[in-house]
Order: structure tokens, then C-alpha cells, then sequence
């Protein structure tokens, strides 16, 4: 039998497995955002999850190992998708302090949003504990959502004269991500919203420290 012939005979059947597996996690994640929304738990049985889901125990540890897995899962789902959101409010702005105001005000968005702030909030209270165990899982999803920010300083940085050659683009967008995030966590504990003023003056504070000038 001719090579070609071999590999796609072994293809076709991993193919479809993939597709059902594929199938099964996606049903997991977002039961697990379903089950945190209706109850507004912090902590999610995997017997709530599997119910909600339809699928069984074995379908859930053929995925994962353990329910902190699936949180870690979730979070960086729901990172790597506010990252694409923040990308598209950041390609809306046509100015410097623009881009890096979309920036800001998309991440403090999820507290205005119900939906996303119940989905957020739960990570709140395992954060510690997945960092922990996860280390690498985290590093690489807060890279997905400091990326957009990165780049508008790497594009910005070279045309302003007030920015030394030594300037660090990703450490300043680090130390404006921890300041935002930390704005974020504190509005999703008391179940508020960021005003538009405590906004306007985070992205001010932001823009002086990155010295880009606010119009």
C-alpha cells in the first residue's frame, strides 16, 4: 500500500476520535461557565459540571486530571478571548493614548458585564492555588492578554522623543496590566463597576507613566 494511502488510513479514525474529543471538552467549558453563572459558586463540583454537560466521569479524566485543570482551562479561554476582544477595541482607536485607553477600559469592562464578571469571579478565589500548580498555564494565557497591549507600545515607543532608548515595553505594559488588574479584582469582589471618572484617571495615571501625552 503506498505511503499516502497508509497515512491517511491511519488519519480518517484519529480524525474523527479528535472531532468527538474536541466535542467533549468544549461541552465541558462551557457547562462549567453555565453552572457559575446560574449558582454564582466559586467552586463548581464536578458532579454540578458533569450533570450540566451530560457527559461522565470518564469523558471528564480522559481531559483532565482534576477540576483545577478545567479551571485553569477556563481561565485561559476566557483570556485568550478577551484578547481578541481587546485587539479589536485597540484596531477601533486611531491615536497613541486611544489604544492604550481601549486597552483599559475593555479589561474593566468585565465587571460592567454580568456575564463576564460571574465567569471572572471565580478565579478570584483559586488564583493563588492555580498559579501554584500551573505556573506555565498562566504565564502563557496573561502573555495572550498583555500581547495587544505590548504592541501598541513597541509601534509607539520609537516615535516618541520623551521615551529613553532603554524603555522596556513589556515591563511597562506588565506594570499597567498588575495596576489594571488589580482595579478589575477589586470591583469583582464588591460585585461594583468602575465609574467613568476612576476610569478617565486609570488611564491617565497609565498614560503619564508610559509618557504618552493625553489629549
Amino acid at each position: 500500500m503506498p505511503v499516502g494511502l497508509v497515512r491517511e488510513a491511519v488519519r480518517r479514525p484519529l480524525a474523527a476520535r479528535w472531532a468527538v474529543y474536541a466535542e467533549e471538552v468544549s461541552r465541558l467549558v462551557e457547562a462549567t461557565y453555565r453552572v457559575v453563572e446560574r449558582t454564582g459558586s466559586l467552586d463548581p463540583t464536578v458532579r454540578e459540571i458533569l450533570r450540566e454537560s451530560g457527559l461522565s466521569n470518564q469523558a471528564f479524566y480522559r481531559h483532565f486530571r482534576s477540576k483545577d485543570e478545567l479551571l485553569v482551562a477556563l481561565l485561559d479561554d476566557g483570556r485568550r478571548r478577551m484578547a481578541e476582544y481587546l485587539r479589536r477595541r485597540i484596531a477601533a482607536a486611531d491615536t497613541a493614548p486611544g489604544r492604550v485607553r481601549a486597552w483599559i477600559e475593555g479589561v474593566l469592562a468585565q465587571a460592567a458585564d454580568p456575564v463576564a464578571a460571574a465567569r471572572t469571579r471565580p478565579f478570584l478565589a483559586h488564583q493563588d492555588r492555580l498559579a501554584e500548580q500551573f505556573p506555565a498555564e498562566q504565564r502563557s494565557s496573561t502573555e495572550a492578554m498583555l500581547a495587544p497591549l505590548v504592541e501598541v507600545l513597541r509601534e509607539t515607543y520609537p516615535a516618541n522623543p520623551a521615551v529613553g532608548t532603554h524603555d522596556d515595553p513589556v515591563a511597562d505594559a506588565l506594570a499597567v496590566y498588575r495596576l489594571t488588574v488589580a482595579c478589575l479584582h477589586d470591583h469583582l469582589r464588591a460585585r461594583t463597576a468602575p465609574t467613568p471618572a476612576e476610569t478617565a484617571h486609570l488611564v491617565r495615571f497609565a498614560c503619564r507613566g508610559l509618557r504618552i501625552p493625553v489629549v
